[in-house]
């Protein structure tokens, strides 16, 4: 097994500005003004911390005109989960 996208699904998990986004994406997808504003952060803060979850995998984005939406990438929470299951 492949360990780093696992690895760095942890460490994305880390922080906790990125924990509350996820648990908003629980509900479905959002764009990221809605995140902004539901998160009360600015745009550029958002941006870094969603960077930090796509590239571990953990969130996908579509584009939409000018709009990007992100949801919950379940494949990545599974093998996370099945990582932690070996335990």
């Amino acid at each position: 097994m492949n360990q780093q996208p696992v690895f760095s699904g942890f460490h994305a998990l880390s922080e906790p500005i990125r924990l509350q986004i996820l648990e908003l994406l629980q509900d479905g997808e959002l764009c990221v003004s809605d995140m902004c504003h539901k998160l009360n952060i600015a745009q550029p803060k958002l941006s870094f911390h969603l960077k930090t979850l796509k590239a571990a995998d953990l969130v996908t984005v579509r584009k939409h005109g000018r709009w990007m939406y992100y949801r919950l990438n379940a494949n990545q929470f599974n093998l996370l989960e099945g990582y932690l299951a070996n335990y």
